[in-house]
């Protein structure tokens, strides 16, 4: 075993090394840039070396930094976790001249499995089925046209060096396939320096099944089951689960099968995961076909891990080190079934705009596993809530790297018992600062589809109707929480003089409180109501109830609103409060009428960037009349590109920003003038 390693990455996964690395007594080094000097990798190795600047390319890109850091720390080998340079043959090869074991496949591997085209030529020769499409060289726009037009729409572009959604689309229509090739090659080129593509059948009702393999340096190769990951958005995973639900075990066999031959026809060593596109055939069985090799540790290893007891970096850690497998195929069993959940900063309802900002309240549920014990047998129960993450209460999302805030993995003995516990531990999940996609899992896990196993890579748009813009926590549940969080303030300040009570007591009848709270755009007035005889009534509208709360300590309130009784937890950053409960979350400000007064003036239909990023192309002129909702910009942000349109019909008068330029949160792009 090593003596020291150096994880070449970031975040959470950064974080994952090291824990099993400690548990192994191996010592870890941590590399940062700017941007992460106070990140919690870095705390959370033995050592850490500075690399670079805030954006990727210039630190976590840069791979001599990273070897010279590895060399003068005296690591023996480098993780790359997964991302940057993970799946770089370039690197793993540098990995060796320098004297370096790259903890992961042999570089002619990574190699062969790096571009999607050639992957899919090699499982063609082998006899794995593919997706019917185009897999040759040429990327000439107009004989790619040609070829989706000859495969039938809709198609599917797919950057050939890509993964994690990036340089991905779907086109139905001939008349857009131009305008989707330009975009998917120009986002391919900016994620993995290579815009060339595939064209294939899109599939109509696709469910993404990936097999987890393992191979060692003595020549054995074997699979650890499957897992679904058909629920996504924007082509990038949203949930996953293991094992994947209605799969026979024929079936299951079958696809380990050729996952393992995949791996053994290029010699494959570590861990990697061979993707399947699978869809229903007429007898209720699935057909499956060959996408393409992950040459790396997946996001959702941790549910792979739950169901088998087996720690899959320690796995990694031992072959690259030139021990054999822990574990014989015939040693290896599936016990329960685990699902992972994304927890990204991002809005839903704003077609999963990627959001930045600071934690400034980040909960779990309690009785969170945040590190396994030691390797697991079969028959030893894993943790039922495990979370895998990379930041802390108080650390900022930045715009230079991905959206993801942590990954909440729950255990049950059979898939209801883990839907549940998903349930209540996205329920308990509580974070303020940023816009996060909490309540849209929540949602998801609830609906009829996910519920139901009724899985396909088109689920949140066919349940769009039961997953968007609804299930907030109800307005008077809210406004309750607010007022306990006011009332259990004020008694804080009370002392023994009863002359300096604020409960608002009188001598005659009883005193009103009146709250005026937005949501969002619009306002609502509700009234806290002492009576004589000491109780309170909160009233919101024409609806009013009888109204107690107690305090629980850490923000949590006892309220009982009428005949409900509800536990709310409530974080007030100045006038904004945040309101959790069972029926999901709200958040709020109460205004100050005198602060606020001439809120609203000022121009509207302005242009503007919704967060941080990078200008890359602009689709309008001066001078040029344009209509409301056409395209106008697109900028770059999280390593995904994202579309502006036109906020109002009107003449482009004027470009204020240039393509290539860097802009801030709420920079204004161009101006609009009112057309004549």
């Amino acid at each position: 075993m090593f003596k020291k390693i150096l994880i070449a990455n970031r975040g959470e996964i950064a974080c994952r090394v090291a824990r099993t690395a400690r548990r192994l007594g191996v010592t870890t080094v941590a590399v940062y840039s700017d941007a992460d000097a106070q990140a919690q990798h870095v705390h959370a190795c033995d050592e850490a070396v500075h690399i670079g600047g805030n954006a990727a390319k210039d630190s976590y890109l840069q791979w001599q930094r990273i070897l010279d850091a590895a060399q003068a720390t005296g690591a023996q080998a480098i993780h790359p976790g997964y991302g940057f340079l993970s799946e770089n043959e370039d690197f793993a090869r540098a990995c060796a001249a320098a004297g370096l074991v790259f903890i992961g496949p042999p570089p002619q591997a990574i190699a062969a499995m790096g571009s999607k085209a050639a992957a899919k030529a090699l499982m063609e020769r082998a006899g794995v089925p593919l997706v019917p499409g185009y897999h040759g060289d040429d990327n000439d726009p107009a004989f790619l046209q040609g070829q989706a037009e000859r495969i039938g729409f809709p198609v599917l572009i797919k950057a050939s060096a890509g993964g994690g959604g990036r340089g991905m689309r779907r086109v139905d229509r001939a008349e857009d396939f131009a305008a989707a090739l330009a975009s998917c090659q120009r986002e391919a080129k900016a994620s993995f320096g290579d815009d060339h593509v595939l064209v294939e059948r899109y599939v109509t009702r696709p469910r993404h099944v990936e097999i987890q393999v393992f191979g060692d340096t003595q020549g054995h190769c074997v699979y650890l089951f499957e897992r679904d990951c058909s629920v996504q958005r924007r082509h990038q995973k949203v949930l996953e689960e293991a094992p994947a639900p209605g799969m026979s075990a024929e079936r299951r066999a079958e696809m380990g099968a050729a996952a393992v031959a995949a791996a053994k026809a290029v010699g494959y060593v570590g861990a990697g995961t061979v993707e399947f596109i699978a869809e229903p055939t007429a007898d209720g069985d699935l057909r499956f076909y060959f996408m393409e090799m992950n040459t790396r540790l997946q996001v959702e290893h941790p549910v792979t891990e739950a169901i088998t007891g087996h720690d899959l970096v320690e796995w990694q850690l031992r072959v690259a080190a030139g021990e054999p497998l822990p574990a014989r195929q015939d040693e290896l069993q599936i016990h329960g079934h685990a699902i992972e959940a994304r927890i990204c900063a991002e809005n839903p309802d704003a077609g999963f705009l990627p959001a930045t900002g600071t934690l400034q309240v980040l909960r779990w549920p309690a009785h969170v596993a945040f590190q396994r014990n030691a390797t697991q047998t079969a028959a030893a129960e894993p943790a039922a809530v495990r979370v895998d993450a990379g930041v802390r209460e108080g650390d900022a999302i930045s715009p230079y790297y991905d959206s993801m805030v942590a990954k909440l993995i729950v255990w049950g003995a059979d898939r209801a018992q883990a839907l549940a516990r998903l349930d209540a531990a996205l329920r308990d999940t509580h974070i303020v600062g940023l816009s996060t996609n909490v309540a849209f899992l929540r949602r998801v896990v609830n609906s009829r589809a996910f519920a139901g196993a009724d899985l396909d890579t088109a689920l949140i748009e066919r349940e769009r109707a039961a997953l968007f813009d609804v299930g907030a926590l109800p307005l008077a549940q809210a406004a309750a929480g607010v007022a306990a969080h006011r009332l259990a303030s004020e008694a804080a300040l009370e002392d023994a003089d009863p002359w300096s009570r604020r409960d608002g007591w009188r001598i005659h009848g009883g005193a009103r409180r009146r709250m005026e709270l937005r949501v969002g755009k619009e306002r609502h007035i509700a009234t806290l109501e002492r009576l004589h005889d000491g109780a309170l009534r909160l009233s919101l509208g024409a609806q009013s109830w009888r109204l107690t709360a107690r305090a629980l300590g850490d923000g949590r309130h006892d309220v009982l609103l009428g005949e409900q009784r509800l536990t709310l937890s409530v974080y007030a950053q100045g006038e904004t409060y945040a309101v959790f409960g069972a029926a999901g979350t709200l958040e709020l400000q109460e205004i100050d009428p005198i602060a606020h007064a001439g809120e609203g003036a000022g121009a509207g239909g302005r242009l503007t960037a919704p967060m941080p990023g990078k200008v890359i192309a602009l689709l309008a002129q001066p001078g040029e009349a344009v209509r409301s909702g056409q395209p106008l910009a697109v900028m770059e942000a999280m390593k995904m590109e994202h579309t502006l349109a036109a906020p109002r019909d009107g003449v482009v008068a004027e470009l204020l920003y240039a393509v290539g330029d860097q802009v801030p949160e709420g920079a204004e792009l161009l101006r609009l003038d009112t057309a004549e």
